[in-house]
């Protein structure tokens, strides 16, 4: 993906399925980088997908949003595979699996997660070999040194913010260099956690590669307040009154998923003073981010146009105020390079401008292409071949609760419009049953324009409320939690979906 649209147009169409790394059907509670998701490589090989997406891969905090992290440039331990680890010496059966993960399958426990992981993994860091010049050469890389150090301390104030850190709630070299003096080994043990992680990572890429698959990664916008770039870097990225306190925080207006706008509580970036380093962070974390995916999904594309700015304090994202970003001035540098944007929400004509400046295709949804409106952009009608379509993203409720909840007007405007959508593309309509209009919605997305098309694998199934992966503006143990189970991937739904790219020349 990315570049020019006549470089678009050169590149074959293809399908591919959006599945967290954490919705995968792994033991211990959580999706990992083991057996499951090498099985998911073979079911997206047999069902002719060529494109894995997956969601951010940095650790969570508080909500369990990989979409708001304590770092930027790091990952998730939770997706570590223990009997990855295992096979190296590294653990014992007996050490992981008689614990208590969490009684349902459906659900990731992040409670549990956050208690039991750590224990687990101190044992097999006990274990591992700190004498080998890998290991060392691995020790010195600045990104995850630092994660180091930042965790040690988060562990040493029992995991407060590190706002309340007292001496060490802003970095000072010296403080942090006599803290590491005494503190060393759990310091190597979060950096030991990146270098298992990313072992386990390039071996399941090299596998999906070697497979005809590649992974789209997603980088999201904004770091967490509690975080890495706060902590350290925070004079050199974000906006501060005197005190070194952020004066705002992001979000968006109301819009169709919040009356109330969603308010994120990230820090915003001082585009100006990074400007003066021409953006040297943002290239450095595109390039980390490019070095470990096939293709790249930049979250929130209109942020960086123009990003909505709320006063420290407030209570909704009603007041907020926009204020201008940088644009397709950030990206110069990443031209042709395999990007997606992500423009969804109030795209301006600003916006379409700068998007069209990078060449990047941008993203359409389904969902929101019925209300009887022929211009509407999202209808397949209007598609154009340098996009990315989807039926949903992960924020979307699930296409069969979106159809099932029609109701009125709303469902006849989907049936009008679905009827005649599949007329142009040469579907054939079937609307007997909701589950039957999912599946004609899926194999019109299949027959659209767009070069790429991707959709939740929820609802390949058709899944209703259960598989909801989020709930924007909503705190709750349902959101980002949704697993899988090994009986939902039957090789019956792998045929069909592979027969659909046949035909539609997916494939």
């Amino acid at each position: 993906m990315g570049g020019s649209n006549n470089n678009a147009e050169s590149k074959p169409r293809a399908a591919g399925i959006l599945m967290p790394i954490s919705s995968l059907p792994s033991p211990c509670g959580i999706g990992t980088l083991g057996k499951a998701a090498y099985r998911f490589v073979d079911f997206l090989r047999g069902a002719g997908c060529k494109v894995w997406q997956v969601l951010p891969l940095q650790p969570t905090s508080f909500g369990n949003s990989p979409y708001s992290s304590c770092a930027s440039g790091v990952f998730n331990p939770y997706f570590i595979d223990f009997d990855l680890l295992r096979k190296e010496g590294l653990l014992e059966r007996r050490e992981y699996c008689g614990l208590d993960w969490g009684k349902n399958p459906r659900r990731v426990d992040y409670g549990k997660q956050y208690a039991l992981r750590k224990v687990v993994l101190k044992k097999a860091f006990a274990r591992f070999d700190r004498s080998s010049a890998e290991w060392k050469e691995f020790s010195k890389i600045e990104k995850f040194h630092e994660f180091g150090q930042f965790m040690a301390l988060k562990e040493q104030f029992k995991g407060a913010s590190h706002e309340e850190w007292g001496e060490y709630a802003e970095f000072d070299g010296q403080l942090v260099a006599a803290f590491e003096k005494e503190h060393g080994d759990e310091v190597a043990f979060w950096q030991f956690t990146q270098y298992v992680f990313l072992r386990q990572w390039r071996a399941l890429k090299k596998y999906a590669n070697e497979n005809g698959v590649k992974i789209m990664g997603d980088i999201p916008i904004y770091v967490a307040r509690d975080s890495v770039e706060m902590w350290k870097y925070k004079r050199e990225l974000f906006e501060l009154n005197e005190r070194g306190e952020p004066t705002a925080q992001a979000g968006v207006p109301p819009d169709a998923f919040s009356a109330d706008g969603q308010l994120w509580g990230n820090p915003v970036y001082d585009w100006r003073l990074m400007k003066k380093s021409g953006y040297a962070w943002w290239h450095e974390r595109l390039r980390d981010a490019l070095g470990i995916y096939d293709i790249l999904r930049i979250d929130h594309f209109i942020g960086f146009v123009r990003y909505y700015s709320v006063p420290i304090g407030a209570e909704d994202a009603k007041k907020g105020v926009w204020r201008n970003g940088p644009g397709a001035e950030l990206f110069k540098d990443f031209e042709g390079k395999p990007i997606v944007a992500e423009d969804l929400g109030h795209v301006t004509w600003t916006v379409r401008r700068e998007l069209d400046k990078t060449g990047y295709p941008g993203m359409k949804i389904l969902q929101h292409a019925f209300d009887g409106d022929v211009t509407n952009e999202h209808k397949p009608q209007n598609y154009m071949e340098n996009i990315v379509a989807y039926t949903g993203t992960h924020d979307n409720e699930t296409l069969f609760s979106h159809v099932r909840s029609a109701t009125g007007e709303a469902r006849k405007n989907l049936l009008f419009d679905l009827r005649r959508e599949c007329a142009r593309a040469g579907v054939k309509f079937r609307g007997g049953t909701d589950n039957e209009l999912c599946a004609c919605v899926l194999r019109l997305l299949y027959a659209s324009k767009a070069r790429l098309i991707l959709f939740p694998y929820q609802d390949a199934l058709c899944l209703g409320d259960e598989g909801r992966m989020n709930c924007p503006s909503t705190v709750s143990n349902e959101n980002w939690s949704f697993r899988f189970t090994k009986a939902d991937f039957a090789s019956g739904l792998k045929r069909r979906l592979r027969a659909l790219g046949r035909q539609c020349g997916r494939r």
